[in-house]
């Protein structure tokens, strides 16, 4: 029993988010309750990828909404795509009813508003490690499913590469491809081939397309993380 113990609190756990004091009580959190715990963490969705690839084990991601790379709903889709065995609980300062809809219809196990108390956090994260998944209460009667089309749409929105959305992200502001090029540190002509690969992998043909595709993908709220 006493090695069954042992077993349970030794949980693989990485934090994704940039800002350090909610990122802090995450972690104090687990301190707190998972003390042999290993935890990894990350502040943008190009080092939480490396960190994931190098760990796969992981038991649960906690996945800022809006950190660096990650507008939207992409990150989750990013990581769900390249590590599905991966349960993956969103943490954010949103707590509008159709984003945690979304978020959960796109595979999130869990939604974790970052005004919870550490005592609400630490009954989601273990309700998440026994394999259910965890929203507010308020939330909990107002779940639907993601309708076909978007689901297809974050497929193919999935197979970007986190550069490839950077760009697309641009092409939804207007900007021109020398000004993503500068943006970006890349030359124009790089842009160009991300601009083609991108349309080649979204299946459109000029940048309205994008922009269009691009929009239903939004959340459509100015709450920042």
């Amino acid at each position: 029993m006493a090695f069954l113990a042992e077993s349970y609190s030794m949980y693989h756990f990485h934090v994704a988010d940039d800002h350090p004091l909610f990122r802090n009580a995450i972690l104090e959190v687990i301190k707190q309750h998972y003390p042999d715990s290993v935890v990894g963490q990350s502040m943008d969705l190009d080092s939480t990828i490396r960190e994931l690839e190098k760990n796969s084990e992981t038991d649960l991601l906690l996945l800022d909404l809006h950190m660096p790379g990650s507008q939207d709903l992409f990150g989750l889709i990013m990581v769900r795509e390249k590590f599905p065995s991966i349960p993956v609980s969103i943490i954010s300062a949103i707590e509008e009813a159709s984003t945690v809809n979304r978020a959960m219809g796109h595979g999130a196990c869990g939604y974790i508003p970052k005004s919870c108390s550490p005592q609400t956090i630490h009954q989601a994260m273990e309700t998440m490690l026994n394999g259910d998944r965890w929203v507010a209460e308020e939330f909990r009667n107002s779940l639907t499913p993601v309708d076909s089309e978007e689901k297809d749409l974050a497929a193919r929105i999935a197979t970007l590469t986190p550069q490839q959305y950077r760009v697309l992200c641009h092409l939804r502001e207007g900007w021109l491809n020398k000004q993503i090029g500068y943006e970006l540190g890349v030359t124009e002509a790089t842009i160009k081939a991300h601009i083609s690969a991108i349309f080649r992998k979204l299946g459109i043909s000029n940048r309205t397309q994008a922009v269009i595709m691009l929009s239903k993908m939004s959340l459509n709220s100015e709450t920042e993380n």
